[in-house]
């Protein structure tokens, strides 16, 4: 069954290139034998009537037997043949034995004008062509000179043409055997892998090699599948790993808010203990709510359902009505919020989608930023675009882990402990709600010294 689908093309191609060598082999041909052979006879009669004509002027000044026995003989030891005769074509001399066909011919021949003529020029049917040139003297007819060329010289180039042409053409189809091969190995073949690899990535098996050493379309065709399988391979670990992060994201809190609410039902608990275990209920269940939202958020940016609704909004009345929502947060830990913004910045934005930014990262500064120390939200304008960084004397972030932490589930704490919260999805939708906003966003640190996540938006024209 591969065989075949893999020779299909090939047989394709070949009986194309087949038919295209014998298409412009028959137009060869014709051109050859039509052509050539005709323009041969052509010159051929052209230079027998020429040569007719000059024994004729010849015969015209001197038309006594010494004369036409000269003529004669000049032609005897010619491939040409010469017969002279009276203005009754009675025969009066020839060079060469006198055929049927030659005697026929000129029995035949009608009216000749003065400058002579092609009496017999068919040298596909008849054995000889023939030219006549009248001799005139005194404005009158007294003989004619005929001038005779066998044709069996124009069909011997005939029959050499043909045979070359059979040849060639025995030829094109040893080439074409060849070429059907070298086609079959160095284009279907790899075709035939490449939609073996396809087959293979359809039924979720992406671990596929594909040659990439060529420099055509076909080799640039091969690295695109072989990216493609790579880019899914990479998709796979990255949902199985997502998937993984999920579950064990889930797991926590539900082991939690099991095992709490297990303890709750115990009768000898006192009120003060079971306010405490409610209160880790309430707070494990705000962080699953927490959770489900952010991957709600992220399934929508998958599915492209992530509306942004803009509207044009002062960003620092934006800024100070998010710090007004943290400000509980950051003066029960004894940690300064400032605000560093120029009047009157105007930007079109989702006011809603840049507050869930800001909220985020300020969360990320007070979680990391001890107490008595200070996170600054400073905004600037730099020629067309605004830029808002978040600013914190924190732990600070390791630099084999900066490139990472906008990656969803990313946690620079690998134990994943439970001490500082979050999902490891804030900074990923982060992301994804600038980018859509046709901004950028980036993250400088320096361990021991703090954090600076700089916002960049396009500002209005």
């Amino acid at each position: 069954m591969t065989f075949r689908r893999k020779n299909k093309l090939a047989t394709k191609l070949g009986l194309l290139f087949l038919i295209s060598i014998l298409f412009l082999e028959g137009i060869l041909f014709v051109v050859l034998y039509f052509g050539f052979l005709n323009e041969r006879t052509k010159a051929e009669t052209d230079a027998l009537l020429a040569r007719g004509n000059s024994h004729r002027d010849v015969l015209e000044k001197h038309f006594d037997s010494d004369t036409r026995e000269h003529v004669a003989l000049m032609e005897s030891e010619a491939e040409t043949e010469v017969v002279i005769t009276d203005q009754e074509n009675n025969i009066l001399v020839h060079s060469n034995e006198l055929t049927s066909a030659v005697q026929q011919t000129i029995k035949s021949s009608n009216t000749i004008p003065f400058e002579g003529a092609i009496i017999e020029g068919n040298w596909m049917r008849e054995p000889i062509v023939a030219t006549g040139s009248p001799i005139m003297k005194n404005n009158q007819v007294i003989g004619y000179v005929y001038m005779i060329l066998n044709t069996q010289g124009i069909r011997d180039v005939r029959d050499h043409l043909t045979s070359q042409f059979l040849i060639v053409s025995g030829l094109a189809l040893f080439l074409t055997v060849i070429t059907i091969i070298y086609l079959s190995r160095f284009i279907t073949e790899p075709l035939i892998h490449m939609k073996e690899a396809t087959q293979k990535m359809s039924l979720g098996e992406h671990d596929v090699f594909l040659k990439e050493d060529r420099n055509d379309e076909l080799g640039e065709l091969a690295r695109a599948i072989q990216s493609l399988s790579d880019d899914l391979l990479r998709l796979k670990n990255e949902r199985s790993d997502f998937l993984a992060s999920i579950a064990h994201e889930l797991r926590t809190p539900l082991t939690y808010l099991s095992g709490y609410a297990d303890i709750t039902k115990r009768e000898n608990l006192s009120p003060k203990e079971r306010n405490t275990y409610l209160s880790i209920i309430k707070e494990e269940s705000e962080n699953l709510t927490a959770l489900v939202k952010d991957l709600f958020d992220i399934a929508k940016m998958d599915q492209k359902g992530f509306v942004i609704e803009r509207e044009k909004i002062d960003l620092c009345t934006l800024i100070r009505q998010v710090r007004e929502k943290v400000t509980p947060a950051f003066e029960n830990k004894g940690i300064y919020l400032l605000i560093s913004c120029q009047k009157d910045i105007h930007i079109t934005l989702d006011p809603g989608r840049i507050s869930q930014v800001l909220l985020n990262l300020l969360d990320n500064a007070l979680h990391y930023t001890k107490e008595g120390n200070t996170v600054l939200i400073d905004t600037s304008v730099n020629n067309s675009t605004v830029e808002v960084s978040v600013i914190d004397e924190g732990e600070g972030i390791p630099e084999k882990d900066l490139p990472y932490i906008f990656d969803r589930l990313y946690r620079v704490d690998k134990s994943r402990s439970r001490k500082y919260g979050g999902s490891g999805l804030g900074l990923a939708i982060a992301r994804e709600i600038i980018e859509n906003h046709g901004g950028s966003i980036s993250a400088l640190s320096h361990e021991g010294k703090g954090t600076t996540i700089k916002i960049v938006l396009p500002g209005d024209d």
